[in-house]
């Protein structure tokens, strides 16, 4: 989850169209924070940790657990329709293609050992809020892309295999998109976007820079781009540490049991 969490972190301070579409800035700087991105993959990574196989018992951990850290954190920028989910004494799916779903699903492709399995709970965590066929979809994607790449398929076998099962179109570069591109939260235009930055970065570091550089929705694209990342390129130990120094004790408490979960 590092990958994600850095991403949301590193991407924040140009949310809203207020970079400058270039790779060059400050990793870090006085706005650089965490948002709800991290306080959502924070909460599915809690509801999986330790279910038992049955959807009924994660659908229900999982609106438990994104309801308790998201009273928990109240200001981390959540959409109005999710803000009345998390306030909802029966909380209801409400046909969503956000991309919410996508940012928060990176737990699903550690915690499971087979990508049909992968699929389904990805399914799963983006259900509860997120059951438009985009929602689920994107959710999907990113969760596919994850697990591919930290099982040692190739960018070109992630490629295809994203473009095959979703249709997503992956044939434009980051400088076809860049210029045009402008803050959209939708799945179908977002989680194509930071796969694209994946594919044509060359490093953990390179591929979060590019996914910034794109402009739009940074924070949320640039978690999906780096959770992605995460799975093929591991993260720099410098990396994890500034991650974990930028979070409150009881997200790191989390981060933490998931590690020992992965090992």
């Amino acid at each position: 989850m590092y990958g994600a969490i850095l991403g949301d972190i590193i991407g924040s301070p140009y949310e809203f169209d207020m970079g400058n579409k270039s790779k060059v800035f400050p990793l870090f700087s006085k706005n650089s924070m965490f948002t709800d991105d991290t306080v959502m993959t924070i909460a599915v990574a809690e509801a999986f940790m330790g279910a038992p196989d049955n959807e009924e018992v994660i659908r229900q951990r999982l609106i438990q657990s994104m309801q308790k850290w998201g009273h928990r954190y109240p200001g981390a920028g959540y959409g109005l329709r999710f803000s009345d989910w998390l306030d909802s004494v029966n909380p209801q799916p409400y046909n969503s293609w956000g991309n919410g779903s996508a940012m928060r699903v990176s737990s699903v492709a550690w915690l499971y050992d087979d990508l049909d399995t992968v699929r389904r709970m990805a399914r799963l965590s983006a259900e509860v809020t997120h059951n438009h066929p985009e929602g689920i979809k994107g959710a999907e994607a990113t969760a596919s892309a994850i697990f591919l790449a930290r099982t040692g398929s190739s960018k070109a076998e992630i490629k295809a295999y994203v473009e095959k099962q979703f249709g997503y179109d992956l044939s434009r570069t980051c400088d076809e998109i860049r210029p045009d591109y402008h803050h959209v939260e939708s799945c179908q235009e977002t989680v194509p976007e930071a796969i694209t930055a994946f594919l044509e970065g060359d490093s953990f570091e390179d591929v979060i820079r590019t996914a910034v550089s794109l402009g739009g929705d940074c924070d949320t694209l640039t978690c999906i781009a780096g959770s992605i990342a995460e799975g093929y390129y591991g993260v720099p130990a410098d990396l994890k540490q500034a991650c974990r120094e930028r979070l409150p004790a009881d997200l790191q408490e989390i981060l933490s049991r998931f590690d020992v979960a992965c090992l």
